[in-house]
């Protein structure tokens, strides 16, 4: 029986919209693929969300892989409010759970940069009844200890829980260690598969 839900953040409780930010900013699309590999693309993105970096540390990863985007790395990254930006239904959703009795935690892969320059899109925070943040514990999804983490700092048993990600190894990772999954899509889809599993 699921007694808890929880939450990933990017792309299913809020948007992670690092291209249109980008564009935003005013790049052409061949720039933006040419940012894009050298940052979000990049396998050092993960460890600046493990916390082990510091914003200089991963600028200078970035421009390494891409040395003539110095001056458009910098200007794409020195300030990314707005790359991370609130679901107009995460906060009625996550109360209309609590409401009708259920557990709702986060779990999310997330860098300290963006958890005081994008605050507004965690608005929903206060109304959960808690959850991990990769940058303060130094461990991410898809690694083991992360989930292992949520159910031992607040007592949930796997089996009493399902976990939304929109990334299935992610999501895999969860149900290797006796959680339920779903691969979050849209809302429609997540609440279709949560009625599936008995959640109304």
């Amino acid at each position: 029986m699921i007694r808890n839900i929880v939450f990933d953040i990017g792309n299913v409780l809020t948007d992670f919209r690092w291209r249109d930010f980008l564009r935003e900013k005013g790049f052409d699309e061949e720039t933006i693929g040419r940012i894009a590999r050298a940052s979000v693309e990049n396998p050092v993105w993960q460890e600046y969300d493990r916390g082990e970096l510091s914003s200089e540390e991963l600028m200078e990863e970035f421009i390494k892989m891409d040395p003539g985007l110095e001056k458009e790395l910098h200007a794409a990254y020195d300030d990314i409010h707005g790359i991370v930006t609130p679901r107009d239904y995460a906060i009625p959703w996550v109360r209309e759970l609590k409401e009708k009795g259920y557990g709702v935690y986060y779990l999310s892969n997330y860098s300290a940069k963006a958890y005081v320059e994008c605050a507004d899109s965690l608005a929903f925070i206060p109304y959960t009844d808690g959850g991990i943040l990769s940058f303060q514990e130094r461990v991410v999804k898809p690694e083991p200890e992360i989930y292992e983490l949520l159910l031992n700092r607040y007592g949930l048993n796997a089996g009493d829980c399902v976990f939304l990600d929109d990334t299935a190894v992610n999501v895999e990772a969860a149900k290797r260690l006796g959680f339920c999954g779903i691969v979050f899509e849209n809302q429609a889809q997540a609440r279709a598969e949560l009625a599936a599993l008995g959640v109304q």
